[in-house]
Protein backbone atom coordinates (compact mmCIF):
# COMPACT_ATOMS: atom_id res chain seq x y z
CA UNK A 1 0.00 0.00 0.00
CA UNK A 2 2.80 2.35 1.09
CA UNK A 3 4.72 1.96 -2.32
CA UNK A 4 2.13 2.08 -4.84
CA UNK A 5 0.87 4.96 -2.80
CA UNK A 6 4.51 6.34 -3.25
CA UNK A 7 4.41 5.68 -6.68
CA UNK A 8 0.89 7.68 -7.42
CA UNK A 9 2.27 10.58 -5.54
CA UNK A 10 5.26 10.50 -7.50
CA UNK A 11 3.85 10.14 -11.00
CA UNK A 12 1.39 13.04 -10.22
CA UNK A 13 4.49 15.49 -8.44
CA UNK A 14 3.69 17.97 -11.24
CA UNK A 15 -0.11 18.45 -11.00
CA UNK A 16 0.35 19.06 -7.36
CA UNK A 17 3.32 21.23 -8.19
CA UNK A 18 0.57 23.03 -10.31
CA UNK A 19 -2.11 23.43 -7.79
CA UNK A 20 -0.01 26.16 -5.29
CA UNK A 21 -1.68 29.32 -4.94
CA UNK A 22 1.04 31.48 -5.27
CA UNK A 23 2.30 31.95 -9.16
CA UNK A 24 5.81 32.25 -8.31
CA UNK A 25 7.92 29.75 -9.36
CA UNK A 26 8.04 27.82 -5.93
CA UNK A 27 5.35 25.25 -6.33
CA UNK A 28 6.91 22.17 -5.02
CA UNK A 29 4.04 20.61 -2.92
CA UNK A 30 4.49 18.09 -5.00
CA UNK A 31 7.84 17.41 -5.23
CA UNK A 32 8.12 17.94 -0.90
CA UNK A 33 5.46 14.95 -0.39
CA UNK A 34 6.93 12.55 -3.29
CA UNK A 35 10.49 13.06 -1.57
CA UNK A 36 9.27 12.39 2.00
CA UNK A 37 7.14 9.32 1.11
CA UNK A 38 9.96 8.15 -0.71
CA UNK A 39 12.41 8.38 1.92
CA UNK A 40 9.38 6.07 3.95
CA UNK A 41 9.14 3.83 1.53
CA UNK A 42 13.44 3.56 1.33
CA UNK A 43 13.22 2.56 5.21
CA UNK A 44 10.58 0.51 4.99
CA UNK A 45 12.20 -1.53 2.08
CA UNK A 46 15.41 -1.53 4.74
CA UNK A 47 13.45 -3.40 7.58
CA UNK A 48 11.43 -5.39 5.61
CA UNK A 49 9.15 -7.23 7.85
CA UNK A 50 5.88 -9.46 8.03
CA UNK A 51 4.41 -7.72 11.31
CA UNK A 52 2.38 -4.78 10.21
CA UNK A 53 3.55 -2.74 13.30
CA UNK A 54 6.92 -2.64 12.45
CA UNK A 55 5.98 -2.11 9.02
CA UNK A 56 4.09 0.91 9.81
CA UNK A 57 6.97 1.71 12.43
CA UNK A 58 9.58 1.91 9.55
CA UNK A 59 7.33 3.74 7.22
CA UNK A 60 7.10 6.40 9.72
CA UNK A 61 11.17 6.54 10.47
CA UNK A 62 11.85 7.35 6.76
CA UNK A 63 8.85 9.84 6.54
CA UNK A 64 9.83 11.35 9.81
CA UNK A 65 13.80 12.01 8.64
CA UNK A 66 13.41 12.94 4.84
CA UNK A 67 10.32 15.13 5.59
CA UNK A 68 10.48 18.39 3.69
CA UNK A 69 8.78 21.57 3.57
CA UNK A 70 5.60 21.61 5.45
CA UNK A 71 3.35 19.51 3.52
CA UNK A 72 5.81 16.95 3.62
CA UNK A 73 6.30 17.75 7.92
CA UNK A 74 2.41 17.04 8.00
CA UNK A 75 2.44 14.11 6.01
CA UNK A 76 5.32 12.63 8.01
CA UNK A 77 3.09 13.52 11.45
CA UNK A 78 0.24 12.13 9.84
CA UNK A 79 1.56 8.67 9.44
CA UNK A 80 3.97 9.25 12.81
CA UNK A 81 0.41 8.73 14.79
CA UNK A 82 -0.75 6.06 12.42
CA UNK A 83 2.10 4.03 13.27
CA UNK A 84 2.03 4.32 16.80
CA UNK A 85 -1.42 3.22 16.94
CA UNK A 86 -0.37 0.32 14.93
CA UNK A 87 3.03 -0.50 16.52
CA UNK A 88 1.87 -3.62 18.63
CA UNK A 89 -0.46 -5.50 16.19
CA UNK A 90 0.55 -7.55 13.48
CA UNK A 91 -2.56 -7.67 11.33
CA UNK A 92 -5.50 -4.85 11.85
CA UNK A 93 -8.91 -4.74 11.50
CA UNK A 94 -10.92 -2.11 9.61
CA UNK A 95 -11.52 -0.44 13.13
CA UNK A 96 -8.13 -0.46 14.10
CA UNK A 97 -7.52 0.69 10.42
CA UNK A 98 -9.73 3.83 11.31
CA UNK A 99 -8.49 4.47 14.61
CA UNK A 100 -4.88 4.50 12.98
CA UNK A 101 -6.03 7.60 10.44
CA UNK A 102 -7.68 9.23 13.50
CA UNK A 103 -4.43 9.09 15.44
CA UNK A 104 -2.36 10.21 12.86
CA UNK A 105 -4.51 13.54 12.36
CA UNK A 106 -4.21 14.13 16.09
CA UNK A 107 -0.54 14.04 16.18
CA UNK A 108 -0.68 16.15 12.98
CA UNK A 109 -2.78 18.66 14.53
CA UNK A 110 -0.74 19.24 17.56
CA UNK A 111 2.75 19.27 15.58
CA UNK A 112 1.18 22.70 14.01
CA UNK A 113 1.01 25.59 15.97
CA UNK A 114 -2.31 27.52 14.17
CA UNK A 115 -3.86 24.68 12.36
CA UNK A 116 -5.01 26.22 9.00
CA UNK A 117 -8.33 24.48 7.31
CA UNK A 118 -8.63 24.17 3.55
CA UNK A 119 -5.58 22.27 3.76
CA UNK A 120 -4.09 18.57 4.15
CA UNK A 121 -5.24 18.65 7.75
CA UNK A 122 -8.50 19.28 6.56
CA UNK A 123 -8.90 16.40 3.83
CA UNK A 124 -6.77 14.01 6.78
CA UNK A 125 -9.56 15.03 9.07
CA UNK A 126 -12.60 14.35 7.07
CA UNK A 127 -11.83 11.49 5.78
CA UNK A 128 -10.55 10.27 9.19
CA UNK A 129 -13.22 10.90 10.87
CA UNK A 130 -15.79 8.94 8.39
CA UNK A 131 -13.49 5.87 8.58
CA UNK A 132 -13.92 5.70 12.51
CA UNK A 133 -17.70 5.84 11.59
CA UNK A 134 -17.80 3.23 8.85
CA UNK A 135 -15.97 1.12 10.68
CA UNK A 136 -18.75 0.56 13.15
CA UNK A 137 -21.25 -0.68 10.29
CA UNK A 138 -18.41 -2.53 8.21
CA UNK A 139 -15.59 -4.58 9.04
CA UNK A 140 -14.32 -4.94 5.33
CA UNK A 141 -10.94 -3.11 5.03
CA UNK A 142 -11.27 -2.52 1.10
CA UNK A 143 -14.20 -1.02 1.34
CA UNK A 144 -13.23 1.19 4.71
CA UNK A 145 -10.32 2.26 2.13
CA UNK A 146 -12.94 3.23 -0.53
CA UNK A 147 -14.96 5.16 1.85
CA UNK A 148 -11.47 6.94 2.85
CA UNK A 149 -10.80 7.82 -0.27
CA UNK A 150 -13.80 8.77 -1.31
CA UNK A 151 -14.46 11.04 1.44
CA UNK A 152 -11.04 12.69 1.23
CA UNK A 153 -11.80 13.54 -2.37
CA UNK A 154 -14.75 15.04 -1.45
CA UNK A 155 -13.07 16.99 1.63
CA UNK A 156 -10.44 18.11 -0.65
CA UNK A 157 -13.09 19.86 -3.29
CA UNK A 158 -14.41 21.88 -0.28
CA UNK A 159 -11.05 23.11 0.36
CA UNK A 160 -11.66 26.78 -1.34
CA UNK A 161 -14.94 27.16 0.44
CA UNK A 162 -12.58 26.51 3.38
CA UNK A 163 -9.89 28.70 2.03
CA UNK A 164 -10.81 32.07 0.52
CA UNK A 165 -7.42 31.96 -1.50
CA UNK A 166 -7.93 28.50 -3.03
CA UNK A 167 -11.57 29.90 -4.30
CA UNK A 168 -10.09 33.21 -5.46
CA UNK A 169 -7.57 31.27 -8.12
CA UNK A 170 -9.95 28.66 -8.90
CA UNK A 171 -7.58 25.50 -7.47
CA UNK A 172 -8.47 22.91 -4.90
CA UNK A 173 -5.51 22.78 -1.73
CA UNK A 174 -2.06 21.20 -3.22
CA UNK A 175 -1.30 19.22 0.15
CA UNK A 176 -4.76 17.89 0.58
CA UNK A 177 -4.75 16.57 -3.90
CA UNK A 178 -1.14 15.07 -2.84
CA UNK A 179 -2.59 13.09 0.32
CA UNK A 180 -5.62 12.16 -1.82
CA UNK A 181 -3.19 10.51 -4.46
CA UNK A 182 -1.76 8.63 -1.22
CA UNK A 183 -4.87 6.82 -0.32
CA UNK A 184 -5.95 6.22 -4.15
CA UNK A 185 -2.65 4.28 -4.44
CA UNK A 186 -3.79 2.53 -0.85
CA UNK A 187 -7.44 1.48 -2.33
CA UNK A 188 -5.72 0.54 -5.79
CA UNK A 189 -3.22 -2.03 -3.51
CA UNK A 190 -6.88 -3.57 -1.80
CA UNK A 191 -8.43 -3.99 -4.59
CA UNK A 192 -5.87 -4.86 -7.60
CA UNK A 193 -2.91 -6.96 -5.47
CA UNK A 194 -0.22 -7.71 -7.41
CA UNK A 195 -2.40 -8.69 -10.41
CA UNK A 196 -3.57 -5.08 -10.86
CA UNK A 197 -2.17 -2.30 -13.00
CA UNK A 198 0.42 -1.75 -10.30
CA UNK A 199 1.21 -4.28 -8.55
CA UNK A 200 3.73 -6.23 -11.10
CA UNK A 201 6.17 -3.20 -11.26
CA UNK A 202 9.75 -3.17 -8.86
CA UNK A 203 9.34 -0.25 -7.26
CA UNK A 204 11.43 2.32 -6.23
CA UNK A 205 11.03 6.00 -5.88
CA UNK A 206 13.82 7.93 -8.46
CA UNK A 207 16.21 9.57 -6.13
CA UNK A 208 16.34 13.24 -5.87
CA UNK A 209 19.84 14.81 -6.94
CA UNK A 210 21.90 14.82 -3.27
CA UNK A 211 21.67 18.05 -1.67
CA UNK A 212 24.81 20.18 -1.24
CA UNK A 213 27.55 19.18 1.01
CA UNK A 214 26.88 21.26 4.00
CA UNK A 215 29.38 24.29 4.13
CA UNK A 216 32.20 23.67 6.08
CA UNK A 217 31.50 25.67 9.20
CA UNK A 218 34.81 28.00 9.48
CA UNK A 219 33.68 30.36 12.35
CA UNK A 220 33.73 27.80 14.78
CA UNK A 221 37.10 26.02 13.35
CA UNK A 222 38.13 29.38 14.45
CA UNK A 223 36.34 29.67 17.79
CA UNK A 224 37.41 25.80 18.56
CA UNK A 225 40.14 25.24 16.81
CA UNK A 226 42.30 28.48 16.33
CA UNK A 227 46.16 27.25 15.23
CA UNK A 228 46.40 24.47 17.37
CA UNK A 229 45.25 21.25 17.25
CA UNK A 230 41.30 20.71 19.33
CA UNK A 231 43.36 18.53 22.66
CA UNK A 232 45.98 21.58 22.63
CA UNK A 233 43.31 23.59 23.84
CA UNK A 234 41.56 21.44 26.65
CA UNK A 235 43.37 20.54 29.59
CA UNK A 236 43.18 16.78 30.75
CA UNK A 237 41.51 17.79 34.13
CA UNK A 238 39.17 19.86 32.20
CA UNK A 239 37.32 16.62 31.64
CA UNK A 240 34.46 16.61 33.89
CA UNK A 241 33.00 12.94 32.59
CA UNK A 242 35.89 10.89 31.75
CA UNK A 243 34.41 7.67 30.85
CA UNK A 244 32.89 7.21 27.54
CA UNK A 245 30.54 4.40 27.83
CA UNK A 246 28.45 2.86 24.98
CA UNK A 247 26.24 -0.23 25.50
CA UNK A 248 22.96 -1.89 24.67
CA UNK A 249 20.49 -3.27 27.19
CA UNK A 250 18.06 -6.15 26.35
CA UNK A 251 15.07 -5.52 28.13
CA UNK A 252 13.93 -9.95 27.82
CA UNK A 253 15.43 -10.83 30.73
CA UNK A 254 15.48 -14.76 30.35
CA UNK A 255 13.06 -14.88 27.30
CA UNK A 256 10.04 -13.71 29.57
CA UNK A 257 8.46 -10.15 28.90
CA UNK A 258 10.27 -6.95 28.37
CA UNK A 259 10.67 -4.86 31.34
CA UNK A 260 8.82 -1.26 31.66
CA UNK A 261 11.47 1.62 30.36
CA UNK A 262 10.85 5.10 31.40
CA UNK A 263 12.66 6.39 28.63
CA UNK A 264 12.48 10.13 30.35
CA UNK A 265 13.30 8.90 34.20
CA UNK A 266 16.25 7.04 32.52
CA UNK A 267 17.20 10.13 30.62
CA UNK A 268 17.18 12.49 34.42
CA UNK A 269 19.09 9.73 36.12
CA UNK A 270 22.08 9.77 33.52
CA UNK A 271 21.88 13.42 33.93
CA UNK A 272 22.68 13.46 37.27
CA UNK A 273 26.04 13.04 36.94
CA UNK A 274 27.04 12.93 32.68
CA UNK A 275 26.60 14.72 29.35
CA UNK A 276 26.69 13.43 25.58
CA UNK A 277 24.02 11.39 26.54
CA UNK A 278 22.11 9.37 23.48
CA UNK A 279 19.51 6.62 23.85
CA UNK A 280 17.38 5.04 21.10
CA UNK A 281 14.62 2.36 21.85
CA UNK A 282 14.05 0.14 19.34
CA UNK A 283 11.78 -2.38 20.79
CA UNK A 284 12.96 -4.62 23.46
CA UNK A 285 16.46 -3.13 22.34
CA UNK A 286 17.92 0.15 23.93
CA UNK A 287 21.13 1.72 22.87
CA UNK A 288 22.74 3.99 25.23
CA UNK A 289 25.49 6.61 24.99
CA UNK A 290 26.65 8.52 28.09
CA UNK A 291 29.79 10.35 29.53
CA UNK A 292 30.06 9.56 32.75
CA UNK A 293 32.38 10.14 36.47
CA UNK A 294 31.07 6.74 37.50
CA UNK A 295 30.26 3.87 35.47
CA UNK A 296 29.64 1.56 37.79
CA UNK A 297 26.34 3.74 38.52
CA UNK A 298 25.41 3.87 35.08
CA UNK A 299 25.88 0.04 34.41
CA UNK A 300 23.95 -0.71 37.79
CA UNK A 301 21.07 1.75 36.69
CA UNK A 302 20.92 -0.27 33.55
CA UNK A 303 20.66 -3.42 34.89
CA UNK A 304 17.64 -3.09 36.22
CA UNK A 305 16.04 -2.90 32.87
CA UNK A 306 17.75 -5.97 31.38
CA UNK A 307 21.02 -7.39 30.48
CA UNK A 308 23.71 -5.51 28.87
CA UNK A 309 25.88 -6.54 25.96
CA UNK A 310 28.49 -4.73 23.67
CA UNK A 311 30.03 -2.95 26.68
CA UNK A 312 32.51 -0.25 25.75
CA UNK A 313 33.95 2.11 28.57
CA UNK A 314 36.96 3.97 27.39
CA UNK A 315 38.80 6.51 29.64
CA UNK A 316 38.76 9.86 27.87
CA UNK A 317 41.67 11.65 30.37
CA UNK A 318 43.75 8.62 29.61
CA UNK A 319 43.01 8.89 25.78
CA UNK A 320 43.81 12.44 26.11
CA UNK A 321 47.02 12.84 27.80
CA UNK A 322 48.70 9.92 24.92
CA UNK A 323 46.79 12.47 22.10
CA UNK A 324 48.61 15.40 23.85
CA UNK A 325 51.58 13.80 23.93
CA UNK A 326 51.35 12.64 20.77
CA UNK A 327 50.36 16.58 19.84
CA UNK A 328 54.13 17.66 21.25
CA UNK A 329 55.60 14.72 19.29
CA UNK A 330 54.89 15.55 16.05
CA UNK A 331 54.31 19.45 16.54
CA UNK A 332 50.38 19.70 16.62
CA UNK A 333 48.11 17.60 14.93
CA UNK A 334 47.03 18.19 11.46
CA UNK A 335 43.01 17.76 12.00
CA UNK A 336 40.51 18.23 9.33
CA UNK A 337 38.15 20.04 9.82
CA UNK A 338 35.09 17.44 10.01
CA UNK A 339 37.48 15.89 12.74
CA UNK A 340 37.43 18.62 14.70
CA UNK A 341 33.83 19.75 14.29
CA UNK A 342 32.51 15.45 15.07
CA UNK A 343 35.37 13.87 17.19
CA UNK A 344 35.37 11.37 14.44
CA UNK A 345 38.10 9.28 14.30
CA UNK A 346 41.87 10.72 13.27
CA UNK A 347 44.83 8.34 12.80
CA UNK A 348 43.20 5.80 14.96
CA UNK A 349 42.10 7.98 17.57
CA UNK A 350 38.93 6.41 18.83
CA UNK A 351 35.83 8.79 18.65
CA UNK A 352 35.05 10.93 21.85
CA UNK A 353 34.27 14.61 22.91
CA UNK A 354 37.81 15.86 23.62
CA UNK A 355 37.73 19.03 22.40
CA UNK A 356 36.43 22.23 23.75
CA UNK A 357 32.59 23.76 22.41
CA UNK A 358 32.06 27.24 21.16
CA UNK A 359 29.03 28.46 22.80
CA UNK A 360 27.09 28.92 19.93
CA UNK A 361 26.68 27.49 16.57
CA UNK A 362 24.37 29.02 13.53
CA UNK A 363 22.94 27.38 10.66
CA UNK A 364 21.17 28.73 8.53
CA UNK A 365 19.51 28.09 4.60
CA UNK A 366 20.03 30.04 1.97
CA UNK A 367 20.38 29.61 -2.46
CA UNK A 368 22.74 31.59 -4.35
CA UNK A 369 26.42 31.60 -3.63
CA UNK A 370 26.80 35.31 -3.08
CA UNK A 371 23.69 34.92 -0.46
CA UNK A 372 25.63 32.50 1.04
CA UNK A 373 28.90 34.07 1.40
CA UNK A 374 26.96 37.03 2.77
CA UNK A 375 25.54 34.16 5.69
CA UNK A 376 29.58 33.02 6.03
CA UNK A 377 30.54 36.63 6.48
CA UNK A 378 28.00 37.26 9.47
CA UNK A 379 29.31 34.43 11.55
CA UNK A 380 27.43 31.70 10.30
CA UNK A 381 28.97 28.23 10.81
CA UNK A 382 26.85 25.92 8.24
CA UNK A 383 24.62 26.88 5.53
CA UNK A 384 22.66 24.89 3.80
CA UNK A 385 21.48 25.22 -0.09
CA UNK A 386 17.68 25.50 -0.05
CA UNK A 387 15.39 28.15 -0.78
CA UNK A 388 11.39 28.06 -2.53
CA UNK A 389 12.53 24.89 -4.81
CA UNK A 390 14.54 23.44 -2.39
CA UNK A 391 13.92 22.50 1.20
CA UNK A 392 15.87 20.89 3.20
CA UNK A 393 14.26 17.27 5.10
CA UNK A 394 14.93 17.48 8.76
CA UNK A 395 17.63 14.66 8.62
CA UNK A 396 19.84 17.33 6.77
CA UNK A 397 19.18 19.86 9.62
CA UNK A 398 19.79 16.84 11.98
CA UNK A 399 23.23 15.94 10.10
CA UNK A 400 23.87 19.88 10.19
CA UNK A 401 23.48 19.96 13.95
CA UNK A 402 25.13 16.81 15.09
CA UNK A 403 28.34 18.26 13.19
CA UNK A 404 28.67 21.30 14.85
CA UNK A 405 30.99 21.95 17.76
CA UNK A 406 29.06 24.42 19.98
CA UNK A 407 26.53 24.06 23.08
CA UNK A 408 24.07 25.94 21.91
CA UNK A 409 22.64 26.01 18.39
CA UNK A 410 20.64 28.21 15.76
CA UNK A 411 18.57 27.70 13.18
CA UNK A 412 17.86 30.32 10.61
CA UNK A 413 15.11 28.88 8.03
CA UNK A 414 14.51 31.65 6.11
CA UNK A 415 11.55 30.99 4.09
CA UNK A 416 8.22 29.89 5.47
CA UNK A 417 8.29 26.26 3.41
CA UNK A 418 11.00 25.24 5.82
CA UNK A 419 10.39 26.42 9.25
CA UNK A 420 8.46 23.82 10.11
CA UNK A 421 11.20 20.80 8.98
CA UNK A 422 13.77 23.11 11.10
CA UNK A 423 11.14 23.13 14.13
CA UNK A 424 11.24 18.85 13.96
CA UNK A 425 14.56 18.93 13.87
CA UNK A 426 14.92 20.91 16.67
CA UNK A 427 12.65 18.67 18.67
CA UNK A 428 14.25 15.71 17.46
CA UNK A 429 17.99 16.43 18.31
CA UNK A 430 18.99 15.76 21.62
CA UNK A 431 21.08 18.94 21.93
CA UNK A 432 20.04 22.68 22.71
CA UNK A 433 18.33 24.18 19.60
CA UNK A 434 16.39 27.27 18.73
CA UNK A 435 14.70 28.16 15.73
CA UNK A 436 14.51 31.81 14.79
CA UNK A 437 11.28 31.64 12.06
CA UNK A 438 13.14 33.50 9.53
CA UNK A 439 10.81 33.88 6.58
CA UNK A 440 13.07 35.58 3.95
CA UNK A 441 16.87 35.77 3.32
CA UNK A 442 16.73 39.66 4.52
CA UNK A 443 15.22 38.69 7.54
CA UNK A 444 17.76 36.42 8.03
CA UNK A 445 20.28 38.52 7.50
CA UNK A 446 19.01 41.11 9.88
CA UNK A 447 18.78 38.60 12.91
CA UNK A 448 22.36 37.76 12.31
CA UNK A 449 23.12 41.50 12.92
CA UNK A 450 21.74 41.08 16.20
CA UNK A 451 22.90 38.07 17.38
CA UNK A 452 25.71 38.63 20.00
CA UNK A 453 28.17 35.86 21.37
CA UNK A 454 28.42 37.03 24.67
CA UNK A 455 25.17 36.90 25.66
CA UNK A 456 22.46 34.82 26.87
CA UNK A 457 20.25 32.09 24.46
CA UNK A 458 17.07 33.45 25.79
CA UNK A 459 18.59 37.11 25.37
CA UNK A 460 20.21 36.44 21.31
CA UNK A 461 16.67 34.89 20.38
CA UNK A 462 14.28 37.71 21.65
CA UNK A 463 16.74 40.20 19.85
CA UNK A 464 17.21 37.95 16.76
CA UNK A 465 13.53 37.80 16.55
CA UNK A 466 13.10 41.05 17.25
CA UNK A 467 14.75 42.09 14.40
CA UNK A 468 13.75 39.69 11.73
CA UNK A 469 10.41 41.07 12.22
CA UNK A 470 11.74 44.61 12.11
CA UNK A 471 12.74 43.93 8.07
CA UNK A 472 10.12 44.62 5.70
CA UNK A 473 11.08 42.17 2.72
CA UNK A 474 10.56 42.33 -0.79
CA UNK A 475 11.29 40.10 -3.93
CA UNK A 476 10.41 39.88 -7.52
CA UNK A 477 10.43 36.36 -9.82
CA UNK A 478 8.50 35.48 -12.76
CA UNK A 479 4.54 34.52 -12.54
CA UNK A 480 4.57 31.31 -13.67
CA UNK A 481 0.64 30.95 -14.57
CA UNK A 482 -2.04 33.58 -15.24
CA UNK A 483 -4.56 34.30 -11.95
CA UNK A 484 -5.86 37.58 -10.04
CA UNK A 485 -4.72 37.67 -7.17
CA UNK A 486 -4.56 40.89 -4.41
CA UNK A 487 -6.89 42.86 -6.98
CA UNK A 488 -3.77 42.72 -9.60
CA UNK A 489 -4.34 40.47 -12.84
CA UNK A 490 -1.29 38.69 -13.59
CA UNK A 491 -0.51 37.30 -17.01
CA UNK A 492 1.99 34.42 -17.28
CA UNK A 493 5.80 35.39 -18.07
CA UNK A 494 4.99 38.63 -16.04
CA UNK A 495 6.72 40.07 -13.49
CA UNK A 496 5.47 40.59 -10.10
CA UNK A 497 6.53 42.24 -6.81
CA UNK A 498 6.16 41.22 -3.90
CA UNK A 499 5.73 42.61 -0.28
CA UNK A 500 5.73 40.42 2.87
CA UNK A 501 3.26 38.15 1.35
CA UNK A 502 1.21 40.26 -0.86
CA UNK A 503 1.54 41.21 -4.35
CA UNK A 504 1.62 44.53 -5.26
CA UNK A 505 2.69 45.07 -8.40
CA UNK A 506 2.82 43.09 -12.28
CA UNK A 507 4.02 43.91 -15.14
CA UNK A 508 5.94 42.71 -18.48
CA UNK A 509 9.20 45.22 -17.60
CA UNK A 510 11.65 44.35 -14.89
CA UNK A 511 12.17 47.93 -14.04
CA UNK A 512 8.79 49.11 -13.58
CA UNK A 513 7.88 45.89 -11.01
CA UNK A 514 11.18 47.07 -8.99
CA UNK A 515 9.88 50.79 -8.62
CA UNK A 516 6.73 50.05 -7.83
CA UNK A 517 7.59 47.30 -4.92
CA UNK A 518 10.38 49.86 -3.29
CA UNK A 519 7.29 52.66 -3.64
CA UNK A 520 5.29 50.45 -1.89
CA UNK A 521 8.11 49.14 0.96
CA UNK A 522 9.10 52.65 1.49
CA UNK A 523 5.56 54.15 2.03
CA UNK A 524 6.33 54.66 5.42
CA UNK A 525 9.94 55.35 5.47
CA UNK A 526 13.06 53.67 6.40
CA UNK A 527 16.74 54.03 6.94
CA UNK A 528 18.50 51.70 4.74
CA UNK A 529 17.71 49.59 1.61
CA UNK A 530 19.88 46.26 0.90
CA UNK A 531 19.47 44.92 -2.66
CA UNK A 532 20.32 41.04 -3.39
CA UNK A 533 20.42 40.97 -7.09
CA UNK A 534 20.20 37.42 -8.60
CA UNK A 535 21.29 35.25 -11.40
CA UNK A 536 18.46 36.34 -13.80
CA UNK A 537 19.08 40.74 -12.74
CA UNK A 538 20.02 42.88 -15.49
CA UNK A 539 22.84 45.35 -15.19
CA UNK A 540 20.48 47.74 -17.35
CA UNK A 541 18.06 47.68 -14.61
CA UNK A 542 20.00 47.58 -11.89
CA UNK A 543 22.03 50.63 -13.04
CA UNK A 544 18.67 52.49 -13.79
CA UNK A 545 17.23 51.22 -10.50
CA UNK A 546 20.35 52.70 -8.59
CA UNK A 547 19.78 56.12 -10.08
CA UNK A 548 16.35 56.25 -9.96
CA UNK A 549 16.68 55.25 -6.05
CA UNK A 550 19.26 58.08 -6.09
CA UNK A 551 17.14 60.53 -7.22
CA UNK A 552 13.63 59.28 -5.33
CA UNK A 553 15.14 58.40 -1.85
CA UNK A 554 18.53 60.52 -1.71
CA UNK A 555 18.65 60.62 1.92
CA UNK A 556 18.28 56.29 2.05
CA UNK A 557 21.34 54.14 2.25
CA UNK A 558 22.01 52.01 0.00
CA UNK A 559 23.59 48.84 0.55
CA UNK A 560 24.37 46.93 -3.26
CA UNK A 561 25.29 43.14 -2.77
CA UNK A 562 25.49 40.20 -5.44
CA UNK A 563 23.40 37.50 -4.27
CA UNK A 564 22.88 35.01 -7.13
CA UNK A 565 19.98 33.41 -6.29
CA UNK A 566 18.42 31.75 -8.56
CA UNK A 567 14.25 32.76 -10.19
CA UNK A 568 14.53 35.96 -8.17
CA UNK A 569 16.10 38.98 -9.95
CA UNK A 570 16.07 41.02 -7.20
CA UNK A 571 15.52 40.67 -2.88
CA UNK A 572 15.16 43.34 -1.18
CA UNK A 573 15.37 44.86 2.31
CA UNK A 574 13.95 48.04 4.13
CA UNK A 575 15.01 48.50 7.82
Amino acid sequence: MAMIGAELLQRNAEKVNALNVFPVPDGDTGTNMSLTMSSGVRELRSRASEHMGKTAEALSKGLLMGARGNSGVILSQLFRGFSKSLSALNEATAMELAAALQHGVDLAYKAVVKPVEGTILTVAKEAAKHAVQYARRSTNVEELMEEVHRKANEALARTPDLLPVLKQVGVVDSGGQGLVYIYEGFLRYLKEGEAGEYGDMVFMPSEAAPPEQVTVPTTALERTASHHSAQARLSTDAIDFPYDMEFFINRRLGGGSAVFFDESAFKHSLEKDGDSILVIVDDDVIKVHVHSRRPGDVLNLALSYGELTDIHILNMREQHRELLQGDLNTGGADLSSAELLTGQAVNGMPPGQVYERAPYGIIAVALGEGTKELFRSSDVDTVLSGGQTMNPSTEDFLTAIDALSANHIFLLPNNSNIILAAEQAAELSERSVTVISTRTIPQGLAAMLAFKEEETPERNAEWMTAAAGSVISGQVTKAVRHTTMDGIDIQEGDYIGIKEKTIVASDSQLLAVCQTLLSSMLEDDGDVLTVLAGEEAQPEVTSALLKWMEAEYPDLELDMQIGGQPMYPYLFAVE
